[in-house]
């Protein structure tokens, strides 16, 4: 039961959080149900693609070289994969999504299903302190690298004079972080630690910034008037 709790506390934490920041129009509590299933469910093709691709790391003679294929080929590559044609098969057509904020809610809906799954089956293999760690670290990580999907979706959805960019920005954004975390713990170096908790409030930083810009851009503010476009990457 303790090992339930923490490894399912943090996701339900930070689902209610992003549910709040969604203040101007709350998205229907069924289509979120069925976003965390979405993403609990794609736990199972990408245990196959990472095993397809692991198939292929004995080419790397250097630690280094087979850590970055671990953290972007393996991890990121196929987490990330799923859960943007998840996203894109359950959220992109669908009629409440209609406006940019909801890009980020669906897409860290849809990552902390997976990040659920994930965590359960760490906790129950390593125990309760490294539940503890992911708590604070990898399902946070998960939902920021939804933040990052999620607002490229959302400037997608409402300007498609660039919507091809956008949608490619979609999954490269989130992917690169999340390769990049991985990495850095993959990488076994003990320098690189020193790099890990600075990297992690930087991915707070601008998850937090990417969800106040489309937030301040809701159609439902101000009577229904918007702001302008400004994509803070500068992509």
């Amino acid at each position: 039961m303790n090992l339930a709790f923490i490894s399912l506390a943090p996701v339900v934490i930070i689902a209610v959080y992003i549910y709040i920041r969604d203040k101007y129009e709350h998205e229907p509590i069924g289509l979120l149900i069925l976003s965390l299933l979405v993403g609990a469910l794609i736990t199972i093709p990408i245990i196959y693609l990472e095993r397809f691709i692991s198939q292929f790391m004995t080419s790397f003679s250097s630690n280094i070289g087979a850590a970055a294929f671990r953290a972007f080929a393996v991890a990121a590559f196929s987490e990330e994969i799923f859960k943007y044609f998840g996203f894109f098969l359950l959220i992109w057509g669908n009629k409440h999504f209609n406006e940019k904020f909801d890009g980020i809610v669906y897409a860290v809906f849809i990552s902390l299903g997976f990040a659920a799954v994930e965590n359960v089956l760490y906790v129950t293999s390593y125990g309760y302190d490294v539940g503890i760690v992911r708590a604070i670290t990898a399902v946070p990580a998960h939902a920021l690298d939804g933040v990052a999907m999620g607002y490229f979706f959302g400037l997608a959805k409402f300007y498609p004079l660039k919507r091809k960019t956008y949608l490619c920005y979609a999954f490269l954004m989130p992917f690169i972080l999340h390769g990049i975390y991985d990495f850095i713990l993959m990488a076994e170096f003990k320098f690189m630690w020193f790099l890990f908790i600075p990297f992690i409030l930087l991915l707070w930083y601008y998850g937090l910034k990417l969800m106040k810009t489309l937030s301040e851009q809701s159609v439902y503010r101000n009577d229904g008037i918007g702001n302008q476009d400004s994509n803070i990457f500068g992509l």
